[in-house]
């Protein structure tokens, strides 16, 4: 392999770059799934998996929303029991 980089630049001073240095940043966040190929075909982005999973969900009666307990309820209830 021929090396063609300028004379110029000293690679002895740039800096190691570690394998999967920015992993964690780019997965915060996010769930990682493996679809079969066949669904990957009918599903070929995240978008098109999400609708059909919200899609479901609300078939199912079931919320996509996270469950929110109020802080203020859960203060009353103790001073209540108290």
């Amino acid at each position: 392999m021929k090396d063609n980089l300028r004379s110029e630049y000293d690679l002895t001073k740039l800096k190691k770059v570690g394998r999967g240095k920015y992993y964690k940043q780019a997965m915060a966040g996010t769930n990682l799934v493996l679809v079969d190929a066949d669904l990957a075909k009918v599903f070929p982005d995240s978008a098109s998996v999400n609708r059909a999973l919200r899609a479901l969900c609300d078939a199912a009666g079931k919320s996509t929303q996270p469950l929110r307990r109020s802080i203020k309820k859960s203060a009353h209830r103790k001073r209540s029991a108290a």
